[in-house]
């Protein structure tokens, strides 16, 4: 898969990873009886903001800026069949994220490509008659699917959904309404979660375990890291999160291999669209990153740059309060090793990722919910990847960099000046507030 680069996982964790802190039984059971008396509604954080299906893309993406939204509602076409919600779907910056990435790689796509991702056809028509409507690229990532639940639902509902790696949810109005209350976030659970524990010493006592003895499915599956370069492109970073179903990559530092940053789909969606012209999205990333943390430095002097790692060492409690304080959904694990790079964030090897999806799995398992599996969607977003775009001549990590910024030259005028990336910048870029 091209532009694909992934960082094996290290051995820095315990010597049998099967052999992890025993939830208490006694304990649990009242833990968990608490949460089912614990309605959803109740984490409702923001109102359901819906557009119409057929607004365009940049209007779209020009509402989740202007208006500091997370994520759109879109509304059911009027020729649809008769649906159980009146949305079609969901768009946010994941969506962005692989729509502008279509844009930029679209001349390279094969025409049984084509063929066989007929939505993608119909994109690529769309950009050519000059305009593409919203509800073609809702949940294009994959990531974004649309759930809802019932006004009744409890928290234990709320964690069987997150539990499987979606990350918002819609609460219904009670019956006969055909409307929602609003939505909740994954994040905000996890909040909830780290309330809940400083009130139950029982349950804080399990979260203070180093991440190494807890069953963290990003820890003990043997995930590979999703990482670039600081000298690769933005466009580079912006591939890796739509081919391998992530919201954020990590950055390395090629001569010292010490996490630089993080590069999310949000900050392509804050800071890619406003450009001024399409040459941000062969940036390289050391310089991208510069930018992300602009804003807080010219604000007070202060690099308030989140760092996004943790150890194997760190408690889970430490984590769900790094994970809350960064506005980040999943942080990067390193090993314990000291500083090797003055100019880096944090040092050593990556060994893992750690997310908000993986404890709340954690909960979720404890509350005995079925099938949980907070990787399905992400393998299933690779999975499609792969499918669609391995070559015979794709090595294990894909293209080299040189090849990738050769893709980057032929990104020509002509082939931009559809609605998904102008002549000479992004469509949007001159109506978004700076």
């Amino acid at each position: 898969m091209s532009l694909r680069k992934r960082l094996s996982v290290s051995s820095t964790r315990s010597e049998s990873p099967l052999v992890f802190s025993a939830v208490p039984n006694a304990e649990s059971e009242e833990w968990v009886n608490v949460w089912r008396q614990v309605l959803a509604r109740d984490f409702i954080e923001s109102p359901v903001v819906a557009v119409d299906a057929e607004t365009s893309v940049e209007d779209a993406c020009d509402m989740l800026l202007s208006k500091d939204l997370s994520c759109l509602a879109i509304n059911s076409r009027p020729e649809s069949p008769p649906l159980s919600t009146p949305y079609h779907g969901l768009f946010d910056y994941a969506d962005v994220n692989a729509f502008l990435t279509l844009a930029a790689t679209r001349h390279k796509l094969a025409p049984e490509e084509l063929r066989d991702k007929p939505r993608v056809r119909e994109i690529v028509a769309a950009a050519i008659a000059g305009r593409v409507p919203v509800y073609l690229v809702s949940n294009l990532s994959e990531k974004n699917p649309l759930e809802t639940l019932p006004h009744d639902a409890t928290l234990v509902s709320l964690l069987s959904v997150f539990a499987k790696g979606t990350h918002r949810v819609l609460i219904r109005s009670p019956p006969p309404s055909n409307s929602f209350l609003g939505m909740i976030s994954d994040r905000q659970l996890l909040a909830w979660f780290m309330n809940y524990a400083q009130q139950t010493p029982s349950l804080l006592r399990f979260i203070t375990n180093p991440l190494h003895s807890l069953a963290l499915p990003s820890l003990y599956l043997y995930m590979s890291v999703v990482a670039a370069k600081a000298t690769d492109s933005v466009l580079d970073a912006m591939r890796l999160m739509s081919d391998e179903g992530v919201s954020s990559v990590a950055v390395i530092e090629e001569e010292v291999g010490s996490l630089l940053s993080a590069v999310s789909v949000t900050d392509v969606g804050k800071i890619v669209v406003p450009a001024q012209s399409n040459q941000i999205l062969s940036m390289p990333l050391g310089q991208f990153v510069a930018l992300i943390k602009e804003p807080d430095g010219s604000t007070d002097g202060v690099d308030k740059f989140p760092v996004y790692s943790v150890t194997p060492s760190s408690t889970l409690f430490y984590t769900m309060q790094k994970l809350l304080a960064t506005n980040s959904h999943r942080l990067f694990v390193t090993d314990d090793s000291p500083v090797t790079s003055p100019g880096a964030s944090t040092s050593g090897n990556l060994s893992g990722i750690v997310s908000v999806v993986d404890a709340l799995s954690l909960f979720a398992r404890i509350a005995n919910i079925p099938d949980v599996d907070p990787t399905r969607m992400q393998r299933h977003r690779r999975a499609s990847s792969s499918a669609s775009s391995q070559s015979p001549s794709d090595s294990g990590y894909g293209r080299s960099r040189s090849s990738s910024r050769t893709s980057m030259q032929r990104l020509s005028a002509s082939e931009l000046r559809s609605p998904m990336v102008g002549k000479e910048s992004l469509p949007w870029a001159d109506r978004v507030p700076r």
